[in-house]
This record gives structure tokens, C-alpha cells and sequence, in this order.
């Protein structure tokens, strides 16, 4: 198992007033040890604008394989084409192409991908048209991704809409292409598996936790985001992201199901929302190298 970093957590949150550039992010992660990065779509990161050409790809690619770095994939900005909004349709697919061509071209092999929209944006009367919508959109993009490669992901989370157990596997059934697999990170599997945070309606809520959560999703997964988690909102929005050892949930129990995954060749370690990311690059590092050899042991 390779272990990368996401770039994003030098972006976003505390970090948003001075974030780090990409190169000086790149630096310390390979500092720590890490196998690779995962490129966040971001300010001031790997934007679709500021890598519009060949050049400034090769570029990012050199300076990365120069440190070392493999990268495991990537989560561009798609803000500001709502994937919810029928007349983004069009927008929407050129934006993924793009991203596809930028993810193939650095190595990647997963797109990020998920709804925008926030919990509660969505009527009622709408709801079901919506993830029929969303879903018939995200199987023409796991199309246009398989052309060149690249799996598209879907990081569910709290911040988001359907972000249920059921409607994860609803969507998931729905889009039904080949080439798209769910993201699993396992904080917001927390949030939204055990807490219930941010649900439509009745809350829905696993007896099982994160490995209930796991099973349900077999034969989905095509990526994986590890990092563990107090239980509560940050910004009353999305999961707070907590270190391993001060966090919730049970990573001795949940690593052996993790890694019996099929067809994950990275874990991404993601620390968003942290103003001590840098502090917590090596020991994260660290815990998840202990966590994996004591399953293999």
C-alpha cells in the first residue's frame, strides 16, 4: 500500500488566509516520507487555469518525480458549476474532461468528484429528480474518465447532500458505469454512517459504525481517504478531521477490512481543516505504516 498526502489540507481552513504554494507543500510531504500527494484543484494549487498547458504540466510533473512523489490522484474545482443545476450540464462535462486530461497526464488514476450542493438546498419536491439528474451526469463523466484512464470517485460527506448510507448506494446504483466507485474516507463514513450528521429527514444511522459502512459498500470502493475523527461538525459543515490516536474511531479493528479492499493501491492521509498539518505530517505517516505492518504481521 502506498501512502500519499493531500495538498489540500495547506489550503484549506486555517490555512486559507496564507496557504502554502504547491511547491513548498510538495516539499514536506516528501520530507516526511510519504509515497505521494494528492493534488487538490484549489487556489493556489493545481488549478484547471494555472495548468491550462502542456508545459505547465510536464512542469508539475518533473518537480514532483523529482522529489519523489507519485500522485494518487486528484480533486479539482467544480464550484462553480453545480452538477445539480440542469443548465450546467454542458459546463459541467467540458470541466470533467479537462480535469480527466490533467489527472492522466500527472498519473493519476482517480478524479474527486461530489454533489456541491449543501444539505437543505434541495426541496423536498425536487430531491429524487435531483439524484436522478446528478446520477445520469456523473455516469457521462465516468465515460468521458475511462478514456483516458481515470476513475471517478465520489467523496460522500456531511457537507453535501445525499449523504446517507442508502442514498450512497442509491446514487452509486443509479450512475451504474463501471468506471465509477465510491471515495471512502473514513471520517465522513463517521459523520455520516454513525453520527447521522446533517441528514435529510429521518436520520439514518449504522449499528455497525464504519465497518457496517465498509460492507455496505463492497464492490464499490475505488479510492480511500484514512484519517480519523472527534465525531462532531467543523464549522457546523463537514467532518472534523482529528489526529489518529485523539479521534473516534477503531483503526487496529478497521485496518484489516480496509486493506482487503480489492484494487487500492493508495491510502491518502488527509488532515483538512488543521492549523497543525505540518506538525502531523510524519506522525500520521508513522501511525499508518504501524497500522498496516501489524495487519500483515
Amino acid at each position: 500500500m502506498k501512502i500519499s498526502f493531500g495538498s489540500w489540507a495547506f489550503s484549506f481552513g486555517p490555512y486559507a488566509r496564507r496557504p502554502l504554494p504547491l511547491d513548498e507543500a510538495a516539499r514536506l510531504v516528501a520530507a516526511a516520507g510519504y509515497d505521494g500527494i494528492e493534488l487538490g484543484g484549489f487556489p493556489p494549487h493545481v488549478t484547471l487555469e494555472q495548468y491550462a498547458s502542456s508545459a505547465s504540466i510536464r512542469e508539475l510533473r518533473r518537480m514532483l518525480s523529482g522529489l519523489g512523489l507519485g500522485v494518487s490522484g486528484y480533486a479539482p474545482d467544480f464550484t462553480m458549476v453545480n452538477p445539480l443545476v440542469e443548465e450546467n450540464r454542458n459546463r459541467y462535462l467540458d470541466r470533467i474532461q479537462r480535469s480527466v486530461e490533467l489527472c492522466a497526464a500527472t498519473g493519476g488514476p482517480a478524479l474527486r468528484v461530489d454533489p456541491i450542493a449543501a444539505p437543505g438546498s434541495v426541496a423536498d419536491s425536487d430531491y429524487e429528480e435531483c439524484a436522478g439528474r446528478l446520477a445520469a451526469l456523473w455516469h457521462d463523466a465516468a465515460e468521458l474518465a475511462s478514456r483516458e484512464g481515470v476513475r471517478l470517485v465520489w467523496e460522500f460527506e456531511p457537507g453535501f447532500v445525499f449523504n446517507k448510507p442508502s442514498e450512497v448506494v442509491n446514487i452509486f446504483e443509479k450512475v451504474g458505469h463501471p468506471n465509477f466507485q465510491i471515495l471512502f474516507d473514513t471520517c465522513h463514513a463517521y459523520l455520516c454512517g454513525v453520527v447521522g450528521a446533517r441528514q435529510r429527514g429521518t436520520i439514518e444511522r449504522l449499528a455497525g459504525g464504519v465497518p457496517e459502512f465498509l460492507e455496505m459498500l463492497s464492490g464499490r470502493i475505488g479510492h480511500i481517504h484514512i484519517v480519523n475523527t472527534d465525531g462532531t461538525l467543523y464549522g457546523d459543515e463537514t467532518s472534523t478531521h482529528s489526529p489518529f490516536e485523539e479521534g473516534v474511531i477503531d483503526f487496529p479493528k478497521l485496518a484489516p477490512q480496509l486493506l482487503s479492499v480489492p484494487g487500492i493501491e493508495w491510502w491518502c492521509v488527509d488532515l483538512s481543516f488543521r492549523a497543525d498539518s505540518e506538525r502531523l505530517l510524519e506522525p500520521s505517516l508513522e501511525y499508518v505504516k504501524k497500522l498496516t505492518a501489524a495487519v500483515r504481521a
